[in-house]
């Protein structure tokens, strides 16, 4: 029989992402990529360890990244006294960003129960549409295949607003580039990040952020994490694979996924007893970024329970060596 999910679960969690944000705060600006990654998931490895669960990574990011990490498909974490779980973990949601001294860097982990996330090991990329609540019934499948201008007539109608007054966050990255001039076209304001898709499905999902919809192609792993937040705010989220190489396409191919298949929100991530947590490294529009102080440093951190919809702001002052 399994073990009871405890509902402050959450709180537990999101010591994980205050030691992930302590530890990457300390390399804002420095150019540094490798090592503030390195710290930053080592951190979170080792407080992951602390949670009494019975943890399972289920999808990683050296797919992406190309290195081994701590937390990479498959790792175990938690300290095995406690229920499956299904955990996915991005130490640093917008590394360069972090080491450019750019706001928006987060540190973000969303876990539910064994078997509930969406894991389509070995493919890396994947196409997203994230809204919030506001337009959550209007985000249908077909607006994975439809012109951006027929999906974002859809979100402005349900949102109250026209076209014009809608904000589009999509990264910035030459794939888009033909994404991003249909959306010009239409009228829609553009908010495009170099990184930081985790970030930008948060503000889409949320009433707090100028941002009414995500676009584009992004990390799988990063769409996961996302789809625990936007489920637990009442969003909606589409996905499908998207390979962008020769090579993860025939992983994605030897492997049976099929590419045409596109998933909501609640098949990237069933039921309700997900949590997320996120604290900010550098300030961006949710959340303050780490603040230090000799031997203090002060982080604010979300925290999200998706069966009660609770939504929780925690700030928090750590005595630091």
């Amino acid at each position: 029989m399994s073990e009871k999910i405890s509902p402050n679960l959450g709180l537990s969690l999101v010591r994980v992402t205050e030691a992930a944000a302590l530890a990457a705060g300390r390399w804002m600006g420095c150019g540094n990529e490798t090592i503030a990654t390195r710290l930053a998931t080592d951190a979170m490895a080792c407080t992951l360890k602390s949670l009494d669960i019975d943890g399972y990574v289920v999808v990683g990011e050296e797919g992406r990244l190309g290195v081994e990490l701590p937390l990479n498909t498959g790792a175990k974490v938690g300290s095995g006294l406690g229920p499956e779980m299904d955990v996915v973990a991005d130490p640093i949601d917008g590394t360069a960003r972090l080491i450019k001294g750019l706001p928006g860097a987060l540190s973000v982990a969303g876990i539910a129960p064994r078997g509930s996330m969406w894991s389509p090991y070995p493919a890396v990329y994947m196409e997203k549409i994230v809204v919030g609540a506001a337009a959550a019934e209007a985000l249908v499948p077909e607006c994975m295949d439809a012109p951006a201008a027929w999906t974002l007539a859809l979100v402005a109608r349900a949102m109250g607003k026209p076209v014009r007054d809608l904000v589009v966050f999509v990264l910035d990255r030459p794939r888009h580039k033909d994404l991003i001039s249909e959306i010009q076209a239409t009228g829609a304001r553009v908010m495009a990040h170099s990184q930081g898709d985790i970030a930008g499905a948060l503000m889409a999902a949320s009433d707090d952020a100028n941002v009414d919809i995500l676009m584009g192609i992004g990390g799988i792993a990063e769409g996961v994490i996302a789809a625990c937040a936007v489920k637990a705010l009442r969003g909606a989220m589409l996905g499908r694979l998207a390979p962008q190489t020769a090579e993860e396409r025939a992983a994605v191919r030897n492997a049976e996924f099929d590419t045409k298949k596109i998933l909501s929100c609640d098949e990237l991530v069933k039921g309700e007893n997900i949590f997320f947590a996120a604290t900010g490294i550098t300030g961006g529009v949710l959340l303050s970024g780490v603040k230090y102080h000799g031997n203090v440093a002060k982080t604010m951190s979300l925290i999200l329970r998706c069966e009660t919809g609770t939504r929780r702001i925690v700030r928090a002052e750590h005595i630091i060596d």
